[in-house]
């Protein structure tokens, strides 16, 4: 067992936690990451009425006893707005869910003060995943309970400051007193090792979990993530200000080459509709949308179980401090 702030602050066996994942991030897989020790979550986004989100919720409560997360993004978007946001905050807060992920824009300044409020009375955690310390100094200073330092190597969004998870998780570890957590690469006990010894108290991964049996993904889909290597992927709608590191596919360079022609948002729309990714996710056609995934793929060379794989972590990543240990003639 690695026991950290976060084991402690969730009373987890394992400090490695679910990132966001559209479509995928649903009861059974969160429930399997939790059964299997780390901390599950699920994708607000994925249910756009109100009933339907918290059925989920109830639903994952069927499935495991141990705590979960629920994932917030806030960004602009074609199909959601404030309005969702702040009903999937209220409904995390009436349903007392163990903690949220927020991303992109904080809470306070999408929805108000008030909800920050609401969910700290509902005791519900809240942590922010960021690409800067000046982002982690304002979640900490609003009232946060942890941090995601997430490197330009994760999947999804990351920070166009472009500052990787080697640099990023200690910097932000030396200017917050927050329980930090590291994103951004992170596929194995290695990662989970390397990112202890900068300072962190756990991991947050999600492109690893696409790559496990549990997880409601065609096989041609993982079966792909198995064969590419962390110099495949690509940094697409940079010029639109919405950055996304995604899968070098048919798909990812069509976006690119519409960005390199000076084409605008209304050019691009049509290649990134979240329905491409859903449609993708089922069929197995790995070229038919911009699929999110991090450079971590360099590192996932099987589809096991979650049990099978968090636990293998852990394993590794003491037989690295062991290693590290012995190398340094501690005993």
């Amino acid at each position: 067992m690695i026991k950290t702030a976060i084991t402690d602050m969730f009373d987890v066996k394992h400090p490695i936690i679910c990132g966001a994942m559209m479509w995928l991030c649903k009861p059974p897989l969160c429930a399997a990451i939790c059964n299997a020790g780390g901390i599950g979550s699920i994708t607000a986004a994925i249910w756009e009425k109100e009933e339907d989100f918290r059925n989920a919720i109830r639903e994952t409560r069927k499935l495991t006893d141990k705590p979960f997360m629920v994932s917030v993004t806030i960004l602009p978007s074609v199909r959601i707005g404030p309005d969702s946001h702040k009903m999937w905050l209220r409904v995390c807060a009436e349903e007392r869910v163990a903690g949220v992920e927020i991303s992109g824009s904080p809470i306070d300044r999408a929805c108000g003060m008030e909800y920050i409020e609401m969910l700290k009375k509902a005791g519900v955690k809240m942590f922010h995943k960021v690409g800067s310390v000046r982002h982690a100094l304002h979640a900490q200073e609003v009232g946060y309970d942890g941090i995601y330092a997430a490197g330009i190597e994760e999947g999804g969004h990351p920070l166009n400051d472009d500052v990787t998870t080697m640099l990023l998780t200690p910097r932000i570890v030396e200017s917050v007193s927050l329980p930090v957590v590291t994103a951004g690469g992170i596929a194995d006990g290695r990662s989970i090792a390397a990112a202890l010894m900068l300072g962190a108290e756990g991991v947050m991964m999600a492109s690893r979990f696409i790559a496990t049996r549990e997880c409601d993904v065609h096989d041609n889909i993982k079966q792909e993530l198995v064969r590419r290597q962390e110099h495949e992927t690509t940094l697409i709608c940079k010029s639109i200000g919405l950055q996304a590191r995604a899968l070098k596919n048919t798909n990812s360079l069509e976006v690119l080459a519409v960005e390199k022609r000076g084409g605008g948002l209304e050019d691009i729309l049509p290649l990134i509709g979240g329905a491409k990714n859903l449609a993708a996710w089922r069929t197995g056609d790995v070229d038919h949308a911009p699929l999110y995934v991090g450079q971590s793929i360099g590192l996932i060379h099987d589809i096991p179980t979650c049990a099978d794989l968090l636990d293998r972590m852990v394993a590794e990543a003491g037989e690295r401090i062991n290693s590290i240990r012995n190398k340094m003639g501690i005993a």
